[in-house]
C-alpha cells in the first residue's frame, strides 16, 4: 500500500499550484480533494473519479482510508473553509445532479469539476505541466461561469416597488417570498420589511435602522423569526415563521419571541406560514394560542387561534 502522506502532501501542492488561499493549504483540504476524487492510498492519479459525495461522507472517507479522526461538530468547516472555496476557485461543483437544492438541504454534494478532474489524471505525468498552464489560463472563466449558473438558481424577492433581494434557492425561501409578496400586501398592505432570513447567508435582508427606532436592539440573529414586517398602519410587528420542515410559532418559540422583541413600541402579532395544508396538518397541534396561521397555497385566509381578535397584538399580561 501506499504511504497516506505522500497523497495528502500531493494534494496540498495541487491546491497551492491551483492557487487556493493559504487557509485552504492543509490536510483538511488535502483530504477534502481526495475525498471527490475517491483517491484511495492504493490508486493512481490517473485512476481518480467523479463521485457525488456530501460533507459527513467525506468526514467518513478521510477516516476510513487515511485514518484521519474529525470531530462531528468541524461540519461547518468542512464546509464554510473548505468547499466553499473549492466551488469559488471552479474545482468542485454543488449539487450538479440537482441546481436548485436548498442550501440547508441534508442531501447536499459536491462533485469535481469535470476540467480539473481531466487535469488532475495527469498529475505526475510529463504532460502535468502543459495541461496545468493550459487550465491556469481558463480557470478564471470556468469560475466565473459557474457563479452564473449559481445565481440562476437564486430566489428574487420583490420588497417595494423597483426594489428586490435575492435569497438562496430552495422551498424555504420560496415561502418566504410568498410571505413578502401575498401574505403582506393582503394582511398588511402598505407594510415595510424589517427582515428577511437566508438560509444561505442568514441576513438576507435587515433593516436594523427601523427596527432600532420601533426599540427592538437584535444581539444575535439566530432567534430572528425567518420575516419581520411593519405594518405601518396600525403599528404592528409581524413575526412570521416560515415552515417548510421545522416547526411553527410553538409555545416555546412564542415565549423566545416575546422576550427578543420585548421593548417594541409596535405591538407584537406572531404568525406562522405553511406553503401548503398538507404540510400545515403536520404541525396544527403545536402551533401556540394566540397567533395566527396563514398557507400559501391558500393566500386570502387566515386561520386564528382563539383570542379576542383575529388579527392584531396582545399584551403580555
Amino acid at each position: 500500500m501506499k504511504n497516506k502522506s505522500n497523497y495528502i502532501e500531493a494534494a496540498i501542492q495541487i491546491l497551492i499550484t491551483l492557487g487556493l488561499p493559504r487557509a485552504q493549504q492543509n490536510d483538511r483540504s488535502a483530504l477534502c480533494l481526495l475525498a471527490l476524487l475517491n483517491l484511495t492510498p492504493n490508486k493512481s492519479w490517473v485512476d481518480a473519479e467523479n463521485p457525488l459525495v456530501g460533507i459527513t461522507p467525506i468526514m467518513e472517507w478521510a477516516q476510513k482510508y487515511y485514518k484521519k479522526n474529525y470531530a462531528p461538530n468541524t461540519r461547518e468547516t468542512f464546509r464554510r473553509q473548505t468547499m466553499h472555496q473549492f466551488i469559488d476557485a471552479g474545482i468542485a461543483l454543488y449539487n450538479p445532479d440537482c441546481p436548485d437544492r436548498p442550501v440547508n438541504s441534508p442531501k447536499a454534494v459536491y462533485q469535481i469539476e469535470p476540467s480539473a478532474l481531466e487535469l488532475l489524471h495527469t498529475f505526475g505525468t510529463p504532460a502535468w505541466g502543459d495541461n496545468l498552464s493550459v487550465y491556469l489560463s481558463k480557470r478564471k472563466t470556468l469560475a466565473d461561469r459557474y457563479a452564473k449558473e449559481r445565481n440562476q438558481n437564486r430566489i428574487p424577492v420583490q420588497i417595494t416597488q423597483g426594489k428586490e433581494i435575492i435569497l438562496s434557492p430552495g422551498k424555504h425561501s420560496e415561502l418566504i417570498r410568498s410571505i413578502i409578496e401575498d401574505f403582506a400586501q393582503r394582511f398588511a398592505p402598505g407594510s415595510h420589511l424589517i427582515y428577511a432570513g437566508d438560509t444561505g447567508h442568514k441576513w438576507g435582508y435587515f433593516d436594523a435602522e427601523l427596527l432600532s427606532r420601533l426599540g427592538v436592539e437584535v444581539d444575535s440573529h439566530g432567534k430572528m423569526p425567518d420575516v419581520v414586517i411593519h405594518y405601518t398602519e396600525k403599528n404592528w410587528l409581524l413575526l412570521v415563521e416560515a415552515v417548510t420542515s421545522h416547526g411553527p410559532v410553538d409555545g416555546k418559540r412564542h415565549a423566545e419571541l416575546a422576550r427578543l422583541f420585548s421593548k417594541s413600541t409596535a405591538g407584537l402579532v406572531y404568525v406562522t406560514a405553511f406553503p401548503n395544508r398538507a404540510i400545515m396538518g403536520r404541525y396544527l397541534t403545536e402551533v401556540a394560542w394566540e397567533t395566527e396561521v396563514w398557507v400559501a397555497d391558500s393566500p386570502s385566509h387566515l386561520i386564528h387561534f382563539n383570542g379576542e381578535r383575529f388579527l392584531g397584538p396582545y399584551s403580555a399580561s
